[in-house]
């Protein structure tokens, strides 16, 4: 759920960000380019793609008014997009469909060689510039008074990609041993969970447009 901007601060920004990208949807794909790579070339991956997925989030939260406005983009219209996008990408989950994967090569042809850029290609689309968390950045970063507000909102992105990155580097042992049936499993959890995040921000942008009881139009 986006935070509402009266209510808005660190902790709850914080916490809306770890629901919609923490551990719990990073990992899954961690875990499917664990079996290509070594132990010490997926924490490296790790490191670097938290690092620009850090990078991406702030700058989105910090330009996100003029972006929006330079695209003449409105909160409802970005709201609609992202549930729709939340949506779409959950029902692949649940279907077994993985759309990083239709981008890129597959995991297991991951070249070893040079086990950096291989990595990051495959972890650009899951994590480093998630749809579903810039979505959900630049949402936060239009709810937010000011410059003080969009730096809380980069702060609690920073926040959850340093949580990504700690679990990642912790549990690649874990994750390199992984059976396929069980990341198909917590694929298909994780899958309907977003799928109750992606309707409820396509009501919420329904309802700021106007279009249903209690919105507030335009």
């Amino acid at each position: 759920m986006i935070v509402p901007m009266e209510s808005l601060n660190l902790a709850d920004t914080f916490v809306t960000f770890l629901a919609l990208m923490g551990p719990q949807k990073v990992l899954l794909s961690f875990a499917r380019l664990a079996p290509a790579l070594d132990i010490r070339s997926m924490r490296l991956v790790a490191w670097a793609c938290s690092l620009a997925a850090a990078c991406v989030g702030v700058v989105s939260a910090l330009i996100a008014p003029w972006l929006t406005s330079f695209f003449h983009i409105s909160s409802a219209s970005l709201g609609l997009a992202a549930g729709l996008t939340f949506f779409i990408y959950s029902v692949g989950l649940v279907l077994g469909l993985h759309f990083e994967s239709l981008a890129v090569p597959d995991a297991d042809e991951a070249d070893t060689k040079h086990p950096l850029r291989s990595g990051f290609r495959e972890m650009l689309l899951p994590f480093v510039v998630s749809p579903l968390a810039v979505a959900a950045d630049l949402l936060e970063s239009l709810t937010a008074h000011g410059w003080a507000g969009r730096w809380v909102v980069a702060g609690a992105y920073v926040g959850v990609t340093a949580v990504n990155l700690v679990c990642a580097w912790v549990l690649t042992p874990l994750l390199r041993n992984m059976h396929e049936t069980l990341l198909e499993v917590l694929s298909r959890l994780l899958g309907i969970l977003l799928a109750a995040v992606g309707v409820q921000l396509f009501l919420l942008g329904l309802s700021e447009l106007g279009a249903l009881p209690g919105g507030s139009g335009h």
